[in-house]
């Protein structure tokens, strides 16, 4: 076992069982919802259906547990162990074709992020930590994660998923840190936490996440060395204004050009 979490074995029969709901709807025709009367927030029953597959386990095996998914809501959330779904995170990406789509799978234990997986079907890669260490299974083998050094923000290659993100009040701060910065990428959702923890990518900056946005992230970058808090240095249990950064130095750097916008 790479992780010491005792249900680190149970990350991946969810991850199996989100697979097999979740694939056959792939670049295949299917319809697609919109969840907004004003803006655009898709879901597709490849999203339900991941879900449903991995709520009906965790109720089969731990009937005790409590379960806070993106498509399905709430159940049980007084529990000591919570279980944070996200079956499909990247959905505008999923619903393109794109590969950059991830199932989250979080655990959370008295209040603290503890457990995490982003599994990726369709290139077989996937990536968990559980704060302590972090590790990755794909094409190109079985192996640890670890954030590389870089202290300075001129060095720094940061991701996000889009600048539609940020508000008005945020996307000043955002840009100065992008213009700070020797390379931003946009479009990679959850990848861009998990390129964090691979050493490939020294920061993400990204605003309104959810909780089972970066519930299952947090332990993975943590167990690979980094950070992870809100704008204002806090535990980003609740999501909003996320700072996640590979360096500790270079995140206390950062987290001071993004105070000024912090919630």
């Amino acid at each position: 076992m790479q992780l010491s979490h005792i249900y680190a074995d149970f990350l991946d029969r969810l991850a199996d069982a989100a697979e097999a709901a979740i694939m056959p709807h792939f670049r295949s025709d299917h319809d697609v919802e919109n969840k907004l009367d004003s803006g655009f927030d898709p879901v597709t029953i490849a999203d339900r259906a991941g879900e449903e597959a991995m709520r009906a386990l965790i109720n089969a095996e731990y009937p005790d547990h409590g379960i806070l998914g993106e498509e399905h809501g709430p159940e049980n959330l007084d529990a000591e162990n919570i279980w944070i779904l996200d079956p499909i995170d990247g959905t505008r990406a999923f619903i393109t074709g794109l590969p950059t789509w991830g199932t989250l799978i979080g655990l959370r234990t008295n209040g603290a992020d503890c457990l995490g997986m982003m599994a990726q079907p369709y290139v077989k890669e996937r990536y968990a930590g559980d704060g302590k260490s972090a590790w990755y299974a794909g094409p190109i083998g079985h192996r640890q994660l670890k954030t590389r050094a870089c202290e300075k923000i001129g060095d720094a290659v940061m991701l996000t998923t889009a600048p539609e993100l940020f508000s008005a009040s945020e996307q000043p701060v955002f840009d100065a840190v992008k213009e700070a910065t020797t390379l931003t990428r946009f479009g990679t959702d959850c990848y861009g936490y998990c390129m964090v923890a691979a050493g490939m990518a020294d920061l993400v900056i990204e605003a309104g996440l959810q909780a089972y946005d970066i519930a299952a992230l947090v332990p993975i970058i943590e167990g690979a060395g980094g950070v992870v808090t809100t704008w204002s240095g806090n535990a980003p249990v609740d999501g909003g204004q996320i700072l996640a950064c590979g360096d500790p130095r270079l995140h206390e750097k950062v987290l001071r050009m993004l105070e000024s916008a912090a919630i």
